[in-house]
């Protein structure tokens, strides 16, 4: 919409990395800390939701943060850019709500 209206359009880079070819857009912005986006990944209760796949959640958050899965995270690029960073242990500890 906003390059058929000739408009703006704030996006992650994931998704402007697959359809900046396809669209009358140009970047505008980049590397503002205000448009830091963070993923994270938090296993539920099991107390609380006990049909989940606990130990499976588990083992998906350690492969995430081993050195394997961060080294496959920072490996999927498009058009050879990384689009996954992943935060140091200390860069986690200095993100607040």
């Amino acid at each position: 919409m906003a390059g058929e209206f000739d408009g703006y359009a704030l996006t992650d880079r994931g998704t402007w990395q697959a359809l900046h070819r396809k669209l009358p857009l140009e970047l505008l912005v980049q590397g503002d800390v205000r448009l830091f986006n963070p993923y994270g990944v938090i296993a539920v209760n099991p107390a609380r939701y006990p049909d989940t796949n606990h130990a499976g959640a588990m083992a998906f958050i350690s492969w995430l943060t081993s050195p394997k899965g961060r080294t496959q995270i920072t490996a999927f690029k498009v058009d050879g850019e990384s689009l996954f960073v992943p935060m140091t242990a200390q860069a986690r500890g200095a993100i607040t709500p």
